[in-house]
């Protein structure tokens, strides 16, 4: 087996291991028209996933006064939960986490859900045991700051260099670059792959299968 590159591994997680890009989209869309705002279009709407929620909305739904936030974030909750028990992980998600822990890396989530959010899909999809930290968006700065990769490795004591990225944002390969650390994207997700390359990622995957063998052989 070839020397271990990367000890800590960090994953997004919608659109990167779980299947969730068209459901958030429409559940932005539908809280913009629950609101009055002007719909975004789907591009538009899946740009921001990624983001904190807010954060997400507010870039999305640009003509939406302020003091709607709390009613558009309520809205986007609604719609969202009413869906999200018909999302699941990316088929080759498992085996490949499972691999990664076998060969002891540390495994990390750097996610725009919320603590709430991230806690009750990773009962849901029975993962409580395969990640050694996590941080959201709500509990510190959201993508690109590189302030949850900064925590993360503080809290394992993984020095940048030794720490890889994996996501399927241009926020995510933003977050990594500010960071200091080393990215893959993946193409199966949010934002379309052309915008990657001028953000530096190692490799960028298309599919679960290509990415599993990229880090098999590399990470």
């Amino acid at each position: 087996m070839r020397p271990r590159q990367f000890d800590l591994i960090a994953f997004d997680w919608d659109g990167t291991l779980f299947d969730s890009t068209a459901i958030i989209t429409r559940a932005i869309q539908a809280a913009v028209a629950d609101v009055g705002g002007t719909v975004p279009s789907d591009q538009s709407a899946s740009y921001v996933i990624g983001m904190g929620l807010m954060q997400a909305l507010a870039h999305a739904a640009p003509d939406v006064p302020q003091h709607k936030y709390p009613e558009l974030g309520a809205r986007y909750r609604h719609h969202y939960t009413a869906r999200q028990h018909d999302i699941s992980l990316f088929e080759g998600v498992l085996p490949l986490l499972a691999e990664l822990k076998a060969r002891q890396h540390w495994l990390t989530v750097a996610t725009g859900k919320s603590r709430t959010g991230l806690n009750e899909v990773l009962r849901t999809v029975e993962l409580q045991g395969m990640f050694d930290a996590s941080r959201t968006a709500d509990e510190t700065a959201g993508k690109p700051s590189p302030l949850m990769l900064h925590e993360l490795m503080a809290e394992l004591g993984v020095a940048p260099e030794r720490t890889l990225m994996i996501g399927d944002t241009t926020h995510d390969l933003q977050m990594a670059l500010n960071a200091g650390c080393a990215s893959v994207g993946v193409s199966y997700g949010a934002h379309a792959p052309g915008a990657f390359h001028a953000l530096k990622p190692l490799h960028v995957a298309h599919s679960v299968k290509e990415l599993h063998a990229w880090l098999s052989a590399h990470a």
